[in-house]
């Protein structure tokens, strides 16, 4: 696929394009820390590059072992760094044991919440264990939440997030949430990968107050049971826009989800700028590798990112 250059919306009908900073509906404080982490870190263009580092708690240390220095939370602060990211996500134990080391020198974003993949999904919830107040003391620039969308414990998610959402505003800080369509209903409409619960999914956060969205990639040709707007044929890049465009003047995060070639990961991410995406946030794709290698795979998503400049 070709790159276009640069996708932002300056006002109009461009609906689906990147919005711009000043378009976000932030207060001064979200906007601050929000243009620190896009502007004064990773290729300081306006887009993003994120590691996030809490899968030893949602899957489980196992999930080193392809490169068994990415269990120490210091060698993924420093690839953070070296690698040129916009920001780290890690669990409040990671970020109050090691993160003061490095404070200054990278973002941190502070995971809110998080489980383990012990128990089944069908009734998922992300139970709280840090709070906004535990983030501005760490010096994070912005806070993460995990909603399951879909997941019959949505009553009590929609009531952790109302919480988390108030405290992020009085206290200025963007709130990015990780939004994952879970549970029983959903695996009988597409599956939590499908265009259609992932569309539904990004929408949800926008509506329930998200400034940033991180969705994983969508899948079109997933369409058991999906509702008839959804059971048609949609190419990967006209469903990853409309994930954009449900998302509204929410900026997208879109994820690399588990280790994929390379080339399939680069395709996506292509896809996802010209979609209108701020960036990526991917984990395993990166630091389950040697290194050296990790770095170089970095710098290739950099040089799609550099393609695309936002305002």
């Amino acid at each position: 696929m070709a790159e276009t250059g640069p996708r932002r919306r300056h006002g109009g009908d461009d609906e689906g394009m990147r919005p711009t900073l000043a378009e976000t509906g932030l207060g001064p404080g979200k906007k601050a820390r929000l243009y620190r982490m896009l502007f004064r870190h990773g290729l300081g263009n306006g887009t993003a590059l994120f590691l996030p580092y809490d899968q030893g708690l949602e899957h489980g240390p196992r999930d080193f072992a392809p490169n068994p220095a990415a269990a120490d939370p210091r060698y993924i602060i420093r690839l953070a760094i070296e690698g040129g990211f916009n920001g780290i996500a890690v669990q409040i134990g990671v970020a109050e044991k090691f993160f003061w080391d490095f404070a200054g020198e990278v973002p941190l974003i502070l995971k809110l919440n998080g489980k383990t993949d012990i128990p089944p999904d069908t009734e998922a919830l992300s139970p709280l264990h840090a709070s906004v107040e535990d983030a501005v003391r760490l010096g994070a620039d912005a806070v993460g939440y995990t909603l399951y969308v879909g997941s019959p414990a949505a009553p009590a998610d929609f009531a952790q997030l109302r919480a988390v959402r108030q405290d992020a505003h009085r206290l200025g800080l963007p709130l990015i949430i990780w939004a994952y369509p879970r549970g029983s209903a959903v695996d009988a409409k597409g599956g939590k990968s499908s265009f259609y619960q992932i569309d539904y999914a990004t929408r949800t956060a926008a509506e329930l107050g998200a400034d940033v969205v991180k969705v994983n990639f969508p899948r079109p040709d997933r369409r058991s049971g999906v509702p008839a707007p959804y059971d048609r044929e949609v190419s990967p890049q006209e469903a990853v826009t409309e994930v954009v465009r449900s998302a509204g003047r929410a900026l997208v995060l879109l994820s690399g989800g588990e280790k994929a070639p390379d080339e399939e990961v680069l395709d996506r991410a292509r896809e996802a700028m010209e979609a209108g995406a701020t960036g990526f946030i991917f984990g395993r794709n990166v630091w389950q590798r040697e290194h050296d290698e990790s770095l170089r795979f970095a710098a290739r998503l950099r040089e799609i990112l550099a393609k695309y400049p936002g305002t």
